[in-house]
């Protein structure tokens, strides 16, 4: 090998331009992938030329950060409200290439320093706060709308009133939400890979960490595939592929996380209230559709379909399997109950995860002279919170269970093949 090759190896091949392109790419692919969802939900058709606007605040969202509503008309009317929802089939696409372009130039490295992961990592965030500077200011429209028909309009043509609604995103919280978003992405990406490189001071703690968080990983992934071959059936069998497509291409992590926590046991509570709502199967809609605040757990799904009840079924089958592999992966030296409270800890972080990124919080609210949430077709609730306590202990339960469950078979297969 010559001075040359070694020089060459010596070189990081991270520079600018590599980070240039996992941004572009990231923002592209989460682009694309929110463009085709808001294109099968139907949002083309919105008025005034509000499409790109929507795109751009879907993205916002989908990095965590908050998008206000807003409107009024010369003081006689107005209007209220927020949106604090992940469309998490953007975000997964945009954190599976972010994070894999981001390993690409590490890769056939066993050991990295931290000066060097710190100043690959600085330059993508760098290039991405420029980015998610422009997707907030491009986050917002402002549009008119009607107030439909009898004395209401009739108000409204006596005091010259043409309400108008609008939405922006909150600049500031979507930067700082999107950064940390990003360094999320990042250190994740450096735990679930088995190959990638860390710092030195770092290897002594792979062992433990790196096959339990690559198990999450498949865990998580597996029940978003479950949960697309499903939407697929049921998209070829019972029709509305539009709005099949609109779930797969927005928020099918949304759903497929929630079932997952949902056949652990945990209960979620939500409503569901005017017109408008959320890309979700129809049953979810059916139980949180009340007056009030309702329970979302596998009782009340059952009493509209039974069929949830395999939900604990497919958990008792996915959670041993991924065990299983987190043992496969581990030194031989870790014994069963550590794999146990391994997996405890990483699904409970898991479980944490899709509680804080899976939860809805949606309102608009008019009112014309001061009468506020006129009934004019436009104003609602769309509400999801996890009950946090009670979701956490169940995944511990689950996983220490599971763990223990996975680790017995990858000793015996261990043993048997040397």
């Amino acid at each position: 090998m010559d001075s040359r090759t070694l020089s060459d190896l010596a070189v990081p091949r991270h520079g600018w331009a590599q980070a240039l392109v996992t941004v572009l790419g990231g923002l592209l692919s989460m682009g694309l992938v929110a463009a085709l969802g808001l294109g099968a939900a139907g949002a083309t058709d919105l008025p005034d030329g509000s499409f790109p606007g929507v795109l751009a605040a879907t993205v916002v969202t989908a990095v965590g950060g908050s998008v206000d509503l807003s409107g009024d008309a010369s003081g006689l009317a107005g209007a209220e409200g927020g949106l604090t929802v992940m469309p998490l089939s953007v975000t997964l696409t945009g954190a599976l290439f972010i994070g894999w372009s981001f390993l690409r130039p590490l890769r056939h490295r066993a050991v990295a320093g931290a000066p060097e992961l710190a100043g690959w990592a600085a330059r993508i965030a760098a290039l991405w706060l420029v980015a998610l500077l422009c997707l907030a200011f491009a986050a917002r429209h402002t549009f008119e709308v009607s107030l439909g028909e009898g004395a209401l309009d009739d108000l409204g043509e006596l005091f010259g009133i043409s309400p108008e609604i609008g939405f922006a995103a909150d600049v500031p919280v979507t930067v700082l939400v999107g950064l940390l978003w990003l360094a999320g992405v990042l250190v994740l990406a450096l735990l679930v890979s088995p190959g990638a490189p860390l710092p030195g001071r770092l290897l002594r703690f792979q062992a433990a960490v790196r096959p339990a968080a690559h198990a999450m990983l498949h865990l998580l992934l597996a029940c978003v595939v479950v949960g697309g071959l499903v939407a697929l059936v049921v998209a070829a069998t019972r029709g509305r592929p539009a709005e099949t497509f609109a779930l797969l291409l927005l928020g099918l992590p949304n759903v497929a996380w929630l079932a997952l926590t949902i056949g652990l046991g945990a209960t979620w509570d939500g409503r569901v209230a005017g017109p408008f709502g959320l890309p979700v199967p129809h049953v979810l809609d059916e139980v949180l559709r009340t007056e009030d605040v309702s329970a979302l757990n596998l009782g009340t799904l059952a009493e509209h379909d039974g069929r949830v009840w395999w939900l604990p079924v497919a958990v008792a089958v996915l959670l041993p399997a991924v065990a299983f592999v987190m043992a496969a992966l581990s030194p031989a030296r870790i014994r069963a109950w550590q794999h146990a409270v391994h997996l405890a800890v990483a699904f409970a972080l898991a479980v944490l995860t899709i509680c804080l990124v899976g939860r809805i919080s949606a309102r608009l609210g008019l009112s014309v002279l001061g009468i506020g949430d006129l009934d004019t077709g436009l104003s609602g609730q769309v509400l999801l919170q996890p009950r946090l306590p009670g979701a956490l202990g169940l995944a511990l339960l689950w996983g220490l269970v599971a763990g223990f469950a996975g680790a017995l078979p990858a000793r015996r297969m261990r043993r048997r093949t040397g």
